[in-house]
């Protein structure tokens, strides 16, 4: 028969562990850090929804994520008035005309109203459909300038939105990258008709290839007769139209943020980026852009561009580009020294790869030069 022996040493253990905790409490050791390498790590964060969450943990972490100088802001959704607007089916049956009509229209003016809605002051937005009342239905949504308030020592930003405003076709290529101050400084367009991704390298290697393995760089006959330069017309002016529409909207941010010194607005699509260095930023402030009388967008100012046009581009990773076009835009006035910085410099480095490579390769064949009015 066995017989119950308590554990009176377990007992003696537990005693005096409970007595050394009470003698001596749990340290936090985040209060043994520096409020300096505590903003070393919130930098590293950047995503104003994590800082948001890093806010409640403590107030010492209250009071130090406002001095972050590195935020990231991530945009969930831009909602817009008509949803269906920017949406459509194929019309590859259409006309050219009417291609573009689309293009420009349903592609640009409605999502470019809903991006002014978000990156406005805050609304609260009245969502009809499967809400069960009790007030579920009604949805705050905040936008970047109201949640930056926040912050009071931003050095660096990058506002990312959920996709390009530009609505275009399935399969077809068009990025771009605008440097703005007080206005446009340069912009770098590349689009291609059609891209085909793939491993395997064609017989005729790297670089570029015309019809039928003859391309002497010109452009052929064909580009002007069967709307191929409407359509890259259509795709410079679109792209100038949301990258000054988004510069435009971004001027309550840079007001209200003298501290900045660089600034980026993308999308999650890769499809433009606007940036801002100090110098840029610095010049808006003291010389306000000059807005356009049809839209809420900056003055697109009068414009040289260099144009490079390959039919078929083939590029080292297997990639292949038809109808690649480089666009390279820079304004009239500005003085002939900084035009004559090498494209090297400024528009083969615009993309990433590997579309840095295919303006590499495009900016090495014939260019061709024109002229656009403001705008």
């Amino acid at each position: 028969m066995s017989s119950f022996r308590p554990d009176l040493a377990g007992k003696s253990r537990n005693h005096h562990q409970t007595e050394r905790s009470e003698a001596f409490p749990a340290i936090d050791h985040f209060d043994r850090l520096p409020d300096s390498l505590l903003l070393l790590v919130f930098n590293k964060i950047g995503d104003v929804k994590a800082l948001g969450r890093c806010c409640v943990v403590s107030r010492r972490f209250h009071g130090l994520v406002p001095q972050v100088d590195n935020v990231i802001v991530k945009v969930d959704c831009v909602i817009s008035d008509d949803d269906g607007s920017a949406s459509g089916t194929s019309d590859k049956g259409k006309s050219v005309f009417s291609h573009l009509v689309r293009l420009v229209l349903g592609g640009i003016v409605k999502p470019l109203q809903a991006l002014g809605q978000f990156l406005g002051p805050k609304k609260p937005l009245s969502q009809n459909g499967n809400g069960n009342g009790d007030g579920e239905g009604e949805v705050s949504h905040h936008s970047p300038t109201e949640v930056l308030k926040n912050f009071n020592e931003i050095r660096r930003l990058r506002i990312e939105l959920p996709g390009g405003e530009l609505g275009i076709d399935h399969g077809v290529l068009l990025k771009w990258k605008a440097d703005f101050g007080s206005t446009l400084d340069s912009c770098v367009i590349l689009g291609a008709s059609s891209v085909l991704f793939s491993g395997a390298k064609s017989p005729a290697g790297e670089g570029v290839c015309g019809n039928g393995g003859e391309d002497n760089g010109s452009i052929p006959e064909s580009f002007y007769t069967n709307g191929g330069l409407k359509l890259r017309v259509v795709w410079t002016i679109s792209s100038l139209i949301a990258a000054s529409a988004r510069h435009y909207l971004l001027q309550q941010i840079i007001a209200d943020h003298e501290t900045l010194e660089s600034l980026v607005l993308t999308d999650s699509d890769g499809q433009g980026v606007l940036r801002m260095n100090r110098e840029q930023l610095e010049e808006l402030r003291v010389k306000p852009l000059s807005a356009s009388a049809s839209a809420n967008r900056t003055l697109v100012p009068a414009l040289n561009m260099r144009l490079w046009y390959a039919p078929h581009l083939e590029l080292p990773d297997g990639t292949v580009l038809k109808g690649a076009t480089l666009v390279a835009i820079r304004p009239s006035e500005q003085t002939a020294a900084k035009k004559e910085v090498s494209d090297s410099c400024w528009v083969s480095s615009a993309f990433e790869e590997p579309f840095g490579t295919a303006a590499k390769l495009l900016v090495k064949r014939r260019t061709y030069c024109l002229e656009m009015n403001s705008f």
